[in-house]
């Protein structure tokens, strides 16, 4: 899959001196399967909305937007729906988690999204495992701290298929040690699936062997 942005400017930075600076704004910008890209960009210059653009939950912006080669805005709800759930997954930075379900029946309810799930239930402990969250499966996602349900959040968007993983700050509320581990799972699912991935941040990493990087 190629997501591919056309002279996007989001009309709320339009007026903004920092946006021709931008090496991502108003420019066209693409990136495909196999693409691990870094948007890096200080507070307040539209890293989420960035996000909220390409998994097209917002329309407030000039230029174009594609998925491979068909225009975003002009494809149906159903057609949009599919692509979420076969081509591209994504961690919000709100995360959008269900608080009053458990952690694991928030990652249960993406697994079984697909009529054929791509992983059997068990590989849910594996990565809780992996990332030290098992104990708390069965706790209400609420009362879970932010660290913890931003861990969910990383394995609930790893159950689905998909070919491009959108990351919006996903390591923002954990320490190095469990930033490394959830960097690890990640690199490692996307080299299995051979896919790729845009992830925001704050400030220089590296967690990931980037192959674009790029300043919002």
């Amino acid at each position: 899959m190629t997501i591919t942005l056309d002279e996007i400017l989001p009309l709320p930075l339009r007026d903004k001196p920092r946006v021709q600076q931008s090496q991502l704004w108003n420019r066209r910008f693409g990136f495909s399967t196999g693409d691990w890209v870094k948007v890096k960009a200080p507070s307040g210059t539209g890293k989420t909305t960035l996000v909220h653009i390409i998994w097209q939950l917002r329309n407030d912006y000039t230029g174009k937007l594609f998925y491979d080669e068909a225009d975003a805005s002009g494809l149906p709800a159903q057609k949009i729906s599919q692509f979420r759930q076969q081509k591209m997954s994504v961690i919000f930075q709100d995360l959008r988690l269900f608080g009053n379900l458990t952690a694991g029946e928030n990652i249960e309810l993406k697994r079984c999204m697909n009529e054929h799930p791509f992983y059997e239930a068990k590989m849910i402990g594996e990565m809780a495992e992996a990332l030290g969250v098992q104990h708390i499966l069965s706790q209400k996602a609420a009362t879970c701290s932010y660290g913890e349900q931003q861990r969910i959040a990383i394995i609930r968007s790893l159950m689905q298929p998909f070919e491009l993983l959108i990351m919006d700050e996903p390591f923002s509320h954990l320490d190095l040690e469990n930033t490394a581990k959830a960097a690890a799972l990640i690199a490692s699912e996307c080299k299995k699936r051979g896919a790729g991935f845009l992830l925001t941040d704050l400030d220089e990493d590296n967690h990931f062997e980037y192959t674009k990087q790029v300043q919002l």
